[in-house]
């Protein structure tokens, strides 16, 4: 049987402070190396609400491939000294 959901979030929580469920913002807590752990804070309160792990590799910035950034102060700072 093929599964129906990919992968689920909260979008609302009951809040034990509120006494009512409440939206809910997801917050990065940290970034292990077998994927991701999320929290759920409510969004009214701030309480912490509950957590999310999501499994996988851990998704990385694309590189830059060999490109040079642009913009700002590289080398040697000219006129001082």
């Amino acid at each position: 049987m093929q599964a129906q959901f990919g992968e689920l979030t909260a979008s609302e929580l009951y809040c034990p402070r509120c006494r009512q469920a409440q939206p809910v913002r997801e917050r990065l807590l940290l970034i292990p190396p077998d994927g991701e752990m999320h929290e759920y804070v409510c969004r009214r309160c701030g309480s912490s609400l509950g957590q999310r792990t999501v499994t996988g590799p851990a998704v990385r910035p694309p590189a830059m491939n060999g490109a040079q950034p642009t913009g700002g102060m590289t080398g040697r700072r000219r006129g001082h000294g």
